[in-house]
């Protein structure tokens, strides 16, 4: 064996091992072609309106929190003393109007008043059911589950 058959036997093995490159097995790649299209167009397209979701959901309007009302002040009647509703909590002392579910003053520390708005008596805020006609006043917040209470012991249940 001489230089010229050692350079041709080389030559055809560096041919015989680029035609497994160069010319491609036809039915392996179109046995392949399900996963070429999975991963080539819809991977991207996937990944693109999963990318607009997380964009969408970080950039969303939202509703700005509610700030917590403030007390104000009773309107004053013609004799000079406070007019305070019925069914919302007060200060008598400071003459201030709270909100709904607020038990102490905010002033002056002291805890609250609510005239029932069915028989006009006046109890604390911490209590929710009325001593005198039995009526419970106790805002509470939306969607939540509200039942019904049986009524206080005394007057009309005792008969």
């Amino acid at each position: 064996m001489d230089v010229v058959d050692a350079l041709e036997a080389f030559w055809n093995g560096l041919l015989e091992f680029m035609s497994q490159f160069i010319i491609p097995d036809w039915g392996g790649l179109i046995g392949l072609l399900p996963m070429f299209l999975l991963i080539g167009v819809l991977g991207p397209i996937l990944s693109l309106l999963l990318l607009a979701h997380l964009i969408y959901f970080i950039r969303r309007p939202r509703a700005p929190l509610a700030e917590p009302p403030e007390p104000v002040l009773a309107p004053i009647a013609g004799d000079g003393q406070p007019v305070f509703p019925t069914g919302e909590p007060f200060c008598s002392r400071d003459g201030l109007i709270y909100p709904p579910n607020v038990t102490r003053c905010e002033t002056c520390g002291e805890g609250l008043t609510v005239r029932c708005p069915k028989c006009g008596v006046a109890r604390t805020a911490a209590m929710d059911t009325c001593g005198n006609c039995g009526l419970v006043l106790k805002i509470r917040a939306q969607n939540q589950v509200v039942r019904a209470t049986p009524p206080p012991p005394g007057g009309r249940a005792v008969a």
